[in-house]
């Protein structure tokens, strides 16, 4: 499944999080590393730049959080990122430089690359977003199947077992999110991919393509 590799995914030099993809070839394989991964990170962040507060939660003394704000460990939030009123981080979150978490945006296990924006009223679980990407006001992860099966990612006419109960969304670099969509269990987003507002979106998303419904995907180009 070469289109859902991370090397085809993501820009590694554009988190502090790289190493925690070692050993894994696709992005769903991350999401059961993530809470031990921020503990080991968090303990080797350097004193000048890092506070550590409370129970295994990093944040730069150049992020700004406001003080309505809930972050719950183990959580780091990395430099000059910005968590904004009311954002609510419960916890196995990575944050990532020049990020914006906004009010009302809920993130659970979860890792944001640099320059990610969840700005106004987004849920973000069970996912990763790749270095600039965004999501529109009110659109939202679903990161557990209504039957409670196992989370499958249609991939063309093939079928990509993950073993996860709950996996919400994979955002390649730079994908942009119209606003009030729900990507479903399992979505996977190429690289550079614009979806549609209001859109329900499932499976996977080839790179540089626009979203527009679930038949009608063209190529940017």
């Amino acid at each position: 499944m070469q289109r859902i590799k991370n090397s085809e995914l993501f820009d590694f030099s554009k988190t502090i999080a790289a190493e925690v993809f070692d050993g894994t070839i696709y992005p769903y394989e991350v999401l059961g590393k993530i809470s031990d991964f921020i503990v080991k990170l968090g303990e080797s962040l350097p004193l000048d730049k890092f506070d550590k507060k409370g129970d295994n939660i990093w944040i730069a003394k150049s992020a700004k959080v406001a003080p309505t704000a809930f972050i719950g460990g183990p959580a780091i939030i990395d430099e000059e990122a910005e968590v904004r009123h009311c954002a609510f981080i419960r916890g196995n979150a990575i944050v990532g430089k020049n990020s914006v978490v906004g009010n009302s945006t809920e993130l659970k296990n979860v890792l944001l690359f640099d320059n990610v924006q969840v700005p106004h009223y987004n849920y973000v679980g069970d996912s990763i977003l790749g270095y600039k990407s965004h999501m529109g006001a009110g659109s939202i992860t679903s990161n557990v199947k209504s039957d409670k099966t196992l989370v499958k990612i249609k991939v063309g006419d093939q079928t990509v077992e993950t073993g996860l109960k709950k996996m919400g969304a994979i955002l390649g670099n730079e994908v942009e999110v119209g606003c009030g969509s729900i990507l479903n269990p399992g979505t996977i987003i190429g690289s550079h991919t614009n979806i549609y507002p209001l859109s329900s979106v499932r499976g996977f998303v080839p790179e540089k393509s626009i979203y527009k419904n679930q038949n009608e995907v063209v190529n940017k180009y």
